[in-house]
């Protein structure tokens, strides 16, 4: 039996186009639009039909970077897979791709299936996975040929966090070169972490513990050092390269000249680094710490820059980089020592509205929050056209969004596992309504009508942004 949802009279925008259209979804697919009124709108008949009069009709949003249950400093990222697909789901996103992590002495295979088995039958919303590689060898290089024949197409380094996940420019290389052979895309996280340990080092010795110095030690030059020397790399590689939660207008620069050089070199942001700041970090008796993530971040200054990157396309994708880690037991561990507060922030259910603001508030275009959040992260990692927009033959992954209802972030009112908003009272305009998941209703009108186990992997192909 085919099922069949009607959602009439709303303005559906894409990346590419705005238009008063009426959509019809048939078996989970997007199956035909015709402009509303219509004889051709007129004449479908359906089970189900939504009134999305007044409303925006937009593609669900894709995150590229997540972190559900992610190990890090002794704890765990305080949302599962269950909890945090929901939250995604109630803020608008529809799919994330996580990151499966190889340990050091560990295979690449160990580390998916690992993360399979978090993932498999919790998730509310589709889910996929990179690869984090923490151990380059040739055995690790055979296996990442084997990955992206099965949907695992893009592999995250790290320059920061010696002696865990950290890896030296000759593994960088390998791997680089490596993905220049496969098709494969590797993500940096461009950061130079052995100079930094100098300076946490030199920063505690002085007695400067509180959580305000995470951001001094982990200097801007040094993420800006970290993102050329990135770029290098994969030029003599050959290689593309995908530059994750860049925070600082230097790195930004780098990103831009390689661009311009006509460089396959990609560059993602993340709405703390748009929104919040050092101010943040610097927050009185301990509160810095619920605002400790890596890349650090910055001076109100660098949000220039960050808006123009994404304006100029030197700036790609707005992700979240959904890490996290609750004020009371989590955070506290780094009490008298920031370099021991677990890093990251919780964010999956605030980005599509953040980025709605960020339209209200005239920074970018509707169009243009539609390509950063949802096709932009899709076609970078070989989702669409499946995701990321609404065009016949695309999975029914549709948010009803209400541009005009105010609302007050809270973790009074979120639905992240964690007990804090790095968002906490803060007004914004625009709010989702109801979500669709393959035509399934996640979120009904403000309700949670979703479940455990909708969500399913999905293979992804190679980056379609390649020359």
């Amino acid at each position: 039996m085919s099922s069949r949802t009607v959602i009439r009279g709303g303005l559906v925008i894409t990346a590419s186009d705005e238009l008063h259209a009426d959509v019809l979804v048939e078996d989970g697919r997007i199956a035909a639009l015709a402009a509303s009124g219509t004889p051709a709108a007129e004449a479908w008949t359906a089970e189900r039909t939504i009134d999305a009069t007044g409303k925006y009709v937009i593609p669900g949003g894709v995150d590229a970077h997540t972190h559900m249950e992610l190990p890090f400093g002794g704890t765990f990222a305080s949302d599962s897979f269950e909890t945090g697909t929901r939250a995604a789901a109630w803020g608008g996103t529809t799919t994330i791709v996580d990151f499966a992590v190889q340990s050091v002495g560990h295979t690449l295979r160990e580390g998916l299936d690992a993360w399979n088995a978090k993932a498999d039958g919790k998730c509310a919303i589709d889910y996929a996975f990179h690869m984090i590689v923490s151990d380059v060898n040739q055995e690790t290089l055979k296996e990442m040929d084997l990955l992206i024949e099965e949907g695992v197409t893009s592999f995250k380094q790290f320059m920061a966090y010696p002696g865990v996940f950290y890896s030296d420019d000759g593994q960088i290389l390998r791997a680089m070169q490596r993905s220049a052979e496969n098709g494969g895309l590797i993500m940096m996280h461009a950061e130079n972490g052995i100079a930094i340990d100098v300076l946490v080092e030199q920063a505690l010795a002085r007695g400067e513990t509180d959580p305000r110095y995470h951001g001094e030690v982990r200097k801007a030059l040094l993420e800006a050092e970290a993102t050329h020397r990135a770029i290098k790399l994969a030029q003599v590689a050959g290689a593309p390269l995908y530059v994750v939660h860049v925070s600082a207008q230097q790195a930004v620069a780098e990103l831009a000249r390689a661009r311009d050089e006509g460089l396959n070199v990609f560059g993602e942001t993340c709405p703390q680094y748009l929104f919040l700041s050092t101010d943040n970090l610097a927050e009185p008796d301990f509160e810095g710490a619920k605002y400790v993530c890596s890349t650090p971040l910055r001076p109100k200054e660098h949000q220039a820059a960050l808006w123009r990157g994404l304006r100029t396309n030197d700036l790609q994708v707005v992700s979240t980089d959904h890490c996290p880690f609750c004020f009371v037991g989590q955070k506290e561990l780094g009490r008298g020592d920031f370099s021991k507060i677990p890093n990251g922030l919780p964010g999956v259910e605030n980005r599509m509205d953040l980025l709605h603001q960020a339209v209200v508030d005239g920074h970018i275009s509707r169009r243009r929050w539609i390509e950063i959040a949802c096709a932009t992260p899709a076609r970078m990692f070989g989702l669409y056209p499946k995701k990321g927009t609404i065009a016949p033959g695309a999975d029914a992954d549709v948010v009803i969004y209400d541009p005009h209802a105010e609302q007050v972030m809270s973790a009074e009112t979120h639905h992240m596992n964690v007990d804090y908003s790095a968002y906490e009272g803060k007004r914004t305009t625009g709010r989702v309504e109801t979500v669709l998941s393959r035509g399934e209703l996640v979120i009904t009108e403000r309700e949670f009508t979703g479940r455990a186990g909708h969500g399913v992997y999905t293979p992804r192909s190679t980056c379609q942004y390649l020359l």
